[in-house]
Parts: C-alpha cells; sequence; structure tokens
C-alpha cells in the first residue's frame, strides 16, 4: 500500500528555482534507494537523479544546478532545482526501490508526477 505525493511544481522563469518533495507513506522501513525522473511531451522518461544512503547520482544534463537530498526518518526526498533552462521544462516523478541504484534499474513504486514549466 506504498504511495509517494508530489510537490512543489509550478511556473517559473528561466534562471530561477524550485524545490519539489516527495513524501512517501504505507511502510514502516525506508527505501534503500529514491529518486526523481522527468518526462517532457513527446519525449521517453529520463532519469534526473536519485539518492542511496550513501551514493548521489545525477543526470549530465543537471549536474551542478540540481539537487538532491533525503530525510530517512521522515522517507521523504527533495530535489532543489535551481539556474532553471526551458529544457527543464517536464512533469517530474519521484520514484523507490528497495534495491541498490543501478543504471537502468526498475523502480518498483511511483507518483503520479509534479509539472515543472520554465518559462523563456
Amino acid at each position: 500500500q506504498v504511495q509517494l505525493v508530489e510537490s512543489g511544481g509550478g511556473l517559473v522563469q528561466a534562471g530561477g528555482s524550485l524545490r519539489l518533495s516527495c513524501a512517501a507513506s504505507g511502510r514502516t522501513l525506508s527505501f534503500n534507494t529514491m529518486g526523481w525522473f522527468r518526462q517532457a511531451p513527446g519525449k521517453e522518461r529520463e532519469f534526473v537523479a536519485a539518492r542511496t544512503w550513501n551514493s548521489i547520482y545525477y543526470a549530465d544534463s543537471v549536474k551542478g544546478r540540481f539537487t538532491i537530498s533525503r530525510d530517512g526518518v521522515k522517507n521523504t526526498i527533495y530535489l532543489q532545482m535551481n539556474s532553471l533552462k526551458s529544457e527543464d521544462t517536464a512533469r517530474y516523478y519521484c520514484a523507490a526501490r528497495d534495491a541498490g541504484y543501478s543504471e537502468g534499474a526498475i523502480y518498483d513504486y511511483w507518483g503520479q508526477g509534479t509539472q515543472v514549466t520554465v518559462s523563456s
């Protein structure tokens, strides 16, 4: 009965910032890996960032601009997005899995997403 709920999306001008949140509920233990993906219209879903207890991973396109953080007690992750560009416009999804991070791995749980639109 796990649920992931994203929040914090919205409309922002290029160069601005947004902070996304994802709260997990329905379980007492924290996930091994939690992360963020995004999908723009007409494009495939794209990996953005992931956080385990020991490591952090970022897509090259957001490295240096986005920061992922995790609150294990609350089973919540955040995505601080700075210096936003028009190409960052997409629906952002929170995801989680009980195994460690692995490129291309399948995530077990997904949220409904939150829209981020960057105007230029």
